[in-house]
């Protein structure tokens, strides 16, 4: 395969949240400060990666990016001024957003924000990101914040939110809050399924009341209302890297653990571990799957994230 279009790469595997539904749960040891990806090294994959044709990076895989916003802005700046990737994207809880480094990232070159939105209510957000309701408060101010500051300072950063697209009653409750401390200061919303993320469907469905969806489909599409893409074949192993902030490239972006690894750029330049035996592996799963169906991934890590076993 050519270099994807796009790579995540998990700066910092940290997180302030707890999220019921995030693969983060299912890693044996939570990471520390001292886990967070050196600079160098990010500044030396990003360069390899850049030299073999990757045009957009996001600065975020599953851990919460303003966990370090020194390494953040720092890495932000590097790939805009002196690699000059076009695109540059975050995706952040918006909690610890704090002005004074939203602005340093979009001084810095930053190409969009986008803040993950999925709590109707302070008392839901205590269940569902198991920390206290006041992060539920500081997130929304944050967002509310952000806009004022893109728009005194003409900076050219777009803005974004996701949701995850509960039914019934959830539905309206998220569309209420969205309308009124959301959509205002963002320049789209778009809703996600609630995945599985490498977690058995039955673990999420039972501390959320919600049934996963399988694979990973996309964006739910505005106008149909249906997810815009097919679960199977997996797109993500054809069209987008994934870096953990230990160096290791993941298969997809369900990846949160060494049971996804295809490869490990402290020893391999990108496009050896893109094009790699594990990778070529899973792809041949993944492509099998327009014939035999998801018995194709019978062995594979993909049967655990999917569910479909």
């Amino acid at each position: 395969m050519p270099a994807p279009k796009s790579v995540k790469i998990e700066l910092t595997g940290r997180c302030n949240y707890n999220c019921s539904f995030c693969a983060l749960r299912t890693r044996d040891k939570q990471p520390t400060i001292a886990d967070d990806m050196p600079l160098e090294f990010f500044q030396q994959i990003t360069r390899d990666m850049r030299q073999a044709g990757v045009e957009e990076i996001g600065l975020f895989y599953l851990g919460e990016s303003f966990m370090n916003p020194d390494l953040l802005v720092k890495a932000i700046r590097f790939l805009k001024q002196e690699l000059a990737f076009p695109y540059v994207f975050l995706t952040s809880n918006a909690s610890l957003a704090k002005p004074e480094c939203v602005e340093a990232c979009m001084a810095a070159g930053l190409d969009s924000l986008k803040w993950s939105v999925n709590a109707a209510d302070a008392e839901q957000f205590a269940k569902i990101m198991g920390v206290k309701t006041a992060l539920f408060h500081q997130a929304l101010i944050n967002i509310r914040v952000a806009k004022a500051i893109r728009d005194a300072g003409g900076y050219k950063t777009g803005l974004y939110a996701s949701s995850i697209r509960y039914d019934g009653e959830q539905l309206a409750k998220m569309e209420a809050l969205l309308a009124k401390h959301v959509l205002p200061y963002v320049d789209e919303h778009y809703f996600l399924p609630l995945y599985s993320m490498a977690m058995r469907s039955p673990e999420i469905e039972r501390n959320l009341g919600y049934k996963p969806m399988h694979g990973n489909s996309g964006r739910f599409d505005v106008k149909t209302g249906m997810p815009t893409r097919d679960p199977l074949p997996c797109w993500a192993v054809f069209s987008e890297g994934h870096v953990r902030a230990d160096g290791h490239l993941s298969a997809c972006c369900f990846g949160s653990d060494a049971r996804f690894d295809v490869g490990d750029l402290n020893t391999q330049g990108f496009m050896d571990a893109w094009n790699g035996p594990a990778m070529q592996h899973i792809r041949s799963a993944q492509l099998r799957t327009e014939t035999e169906g998801p018995k194709a991934l019978d062995g594979t890590f993909c049967q655990s994230c999917v569910a479909y076993a």
